[in-house]
């Protein structure tokens, strides 16, 4: 394993934290299995490429992206809370229209930046351009991003869509907003998925219609993974623990990839799909396979 690799493991690991994060809210706050992802992730790649390309500032651009997944998002609950479809079939309705959306707003099927200044060039003066200094750059805005959870899970708010995920009745009837909740959450949730992909695809150099493929699936992993690794009910943990486990789930896929015993039974690069969904598998096992063995220490 290079050093190069690493690092490079290591910043998409930090760009699908975001999207661990994202997915957090919506399948573990709000309980609403959302599968608007896959096409949330390109959205906010191509319109992020593409706000660039026209000359805007790449820290506006990620901002652009952000909104257009927070647009995705409020579409999703609004087909749920206000025409009533299942949180399940709004999101596929989301996530096919999304393809044909990502489209038209790219022209074409990919969107290149190369050229173009992105936002890891802005800390060039003070980090330098080794090969650390994008993942120094992802590193500071999910812990930023991660503390601005954390603040929001603290108020009023916050408690607010907690309530409404954990009891919808009992938050009701404590005068609390359901609906609006929902798309509030759902809104963060998919601007985040979104802000992913616009930070990816300043750091693969261009955007792609398939780059939102397995989205949903990574970040459930990261999810999972990361409350196996550090169990807890307190907010802050949680969310470290979700960036944790995005991380460690790349280095999985990386390993995985680069082992010579699965190159000896075949397997190429073309199988990452077969491999992170064998991968996931495994990980959404772990809580059991924990609980048995804590069952076992137990018995005398």
């Amino acid at each position: 394993m290079s050093l190069l690799a690493l690092f490079g493991t290591f910043e998409t690991g930090l760009v699908y934290a975001l999207v661990a994060l994202g997915v957090l809210l919506s399948f573990r706050v709000l309980d609403f299995p959302d599968l608007t992802a896959d096409g949330s992730f390109p959205l906010g790649a191509f319109a992020c490429a593409v706000a660039m390309t026209a000359g805007i500032h790449p820290v506006l651009a990620i901002g652009i992206g952000f909104a257009a997944g927070a647009a995705a998002g409020v579409l999703t609950a609004w087909l749920h809370v206000k025409l009533g479809i299942l949180q399940l079939l709004a999101g596929i309705i989301v996530m096919t229209a999304l393809y044909s959306i990502n489209l038209r707003i790219g022209d074409a099927p990919n969107v290149s930046l190369l050229g173009q200044k992105t936002i890891f060039d802005l800390f060039t003066p003070v980090l330098g351009s080794g090969m650390w200094q994008n993942a120094a750059v992802l590193l500071l805005i999910t812990l930023l991003i991660k503390f601005v959870l954390n603040w929001f899970f603290s108020t009023e708010t916050g408690l607010a869509m907690r309530a409404t995920g954990a009891n919808p009745r009992m938050a009701r009837a404590q005068g609390i907003s359901t609906n609006f909740m929902v798309v509030l959450g759902m809104a963060f949730s998919n601007g985040l998925i979104a802000m992913a992909g616009a930070l990816f695809a300043q750091v693969a150099g261009g955007a792609d219609v398939s780059a939102g493929l397995g989205t949903i699936v990574f970040g459930l992993a990261a999810v999972i993974l990361g409350e196996a690794l550090l169990p807890s009910k307190k907010m802050w943990v949680i969310t470290l623990s979700v960036i944790i486990g995005s991380i460690v789930y790349r280095l999985f896929i990386m390993v995985a990839m680069g082992s010579e015993t699965l190159s000896g039974l075949g397997l190429k690069t073309q199988d990452l799909n077969l491999i992170t969904s064998v991968l996931v598998v495994c990980v959404m096992m772990l809580p059991k396979i924990k609980a048995k063995l804590k069952q076992r220490s137990a018995q005398p």
